[in-house]
């Protein structure tokens, strides 16, 4: 029982560190703050800025929840081990030990937020999926990968909203651009930015042959201020258009959806899930900005890495993973080297073994 009581004191102490680390005192504050941001009578005037404020305070509150929930757990396993060494009661022994087990767990799920090391870790995230090269094989493969991220989202309890999609003609989608919120929701998203690569028997070839594909994924944080990212408006080129869909009474009937491009970059950004024009141009804007932001993050980057002699290294069009359905099952991270051979899982959004692993590697490598 003395063991087991010092492994509670242990774990105490590890819990400590990580709210220590990952500043919850401070963010019980900010929760503060929020909650009487909230109270007052014009809160809801600008319900977009209101639904952002409601759902960061939702997050600390969980965050903050957690940590609390632990904190008590351990303390009520320490008095019951305690009390059961001073009494000499060795019944409940087996019942604490497995109780042990159950906390040390929910602690390493707590301490997963560590890897979440960046600034913006903790933004939204703007994901878009691109069927590359293969035909209609990679356009069926841009569709399997959105499916993927979407599962994978509903798992963590992410909110998701389709911001465009366009639909190819025989299978499969051109690209998809949707937004996921919710806390951490760049940090989990940010190991997918990059080429991902199909090998299988394509179902489109008559002769069963197996065929390589490809889909590009673009993962951004939303910026939660970008006032400060100035574009002038003659750098844009906006066109409107009648918002595309597979049918049926929710397909617009006027033209509402907007496609801005940004000529100096030549980066583009659509955007029909509003109903009104002027909605859609400012949520395509707010991206564009997101957009234009990393790429500036990028090239300074790029730029550092030239300057102490490293060999610059684009994330986008480099090959990330490899998904292989035959003449074997198994998926690769080419980063990590982490290969996983239930596949099907992995494709039903099974994705913390990689995201941990990649967040890890970088966490490594910023340590150096």
């Amino acid at each position: 029982m003395e063991n087991l009581i010092k492994k509670l004191n242990e774990l105490r102490e590890k819990v400590l560190q990580v709210k220590e680390t990952l500043n919850i005192e401070r963010k019980k504050v900010r929760a503060k703050d929020l909650n009487f941001l909230i109270s007052q009578d014009n809160f809801w005037q600008n319900n977009e800025e209101a639904v952002k404020v409601t759902q960061e305070l939702e997050d600390l509150k969980t965050e903050i929840n957690n940590f609390e929930e632990l904190e008590k757990e351990i303390r009520e396993m320490e008095e019951l081990a305690a009390l059961s060494g001073e009494y000499q009661d060795d019944s409940v022994y087996e019942e604490i030990s497995n109780k042990f087990q159950e906390l040390e767990k929910k602690f390493k799920k707590l301490e997963f937020l560590l890897l979440f090391s960046e600034n913006q870790d903790n933004s939204s995230a703007i994901v878009s999926v691109h069927a590359g090269t293969g035909g209609v094989d990679a356009q069926d493969w841009a569709e399997m990968l959105e499916r993927m991220y979407l599962r994978f989202a509903e798992k963590k309890g992410f909110k998701i909203e389709i911001l465009d999609r366009v639909v190819a003609n025989e299978a499969g989608i051109k690209n998809s651009t949707f937004r996921i919120s919710g806390a951490y929701a760049y940090g989990y998203f940010k190991s997918e930015n990059g080429v991902h690569r199909l090998v299988r028997i394509s179902p489109f070839d008559a002769e069963q042959m197996r065929h390589t594909s490809f889909a590009g994924v673009e993962v951004i944080p939303e910026l939660k201020d970008n006032s400060f990212i100035d574009i002038d408006e003659k750098d844009l080129r906006i066109d409107v258009y009648r918002s595309s869909g597979p049918g049926g009474q929710s397909v617009n009937t006027t033209d509402s959806a907007v496609r801005i491009v940004h000529i100096p970059s030549n980066i583009s950004v659509a955007c029909q899930s509003e109903r009104s024009q002027h909605q859609n141009k400012e949520r395509a804007l707010a991206v564009l900005k997101s957009k234009l932001y990393k790429k500036q993050q990028e090239e300074r980057d790029e730029k550092e890495k030239q300057i102490k002699g490293g060999a610059g290294q684009g994330t986008w069009g480099k090959q990330i993973r490899s998904y292989v359905f035959q003449p074997y099952q198994m998926v690769k991270d080419h980063r990590t080297n982490l290969s996983v051979s239930d596949i099907s899982s992995v494709m039903d959004g099974d994705l913390d073994s990689f995201i941990e692993s990649y967040l890890s590697l970088l966490l490594k490598n910023k340590n150096k």
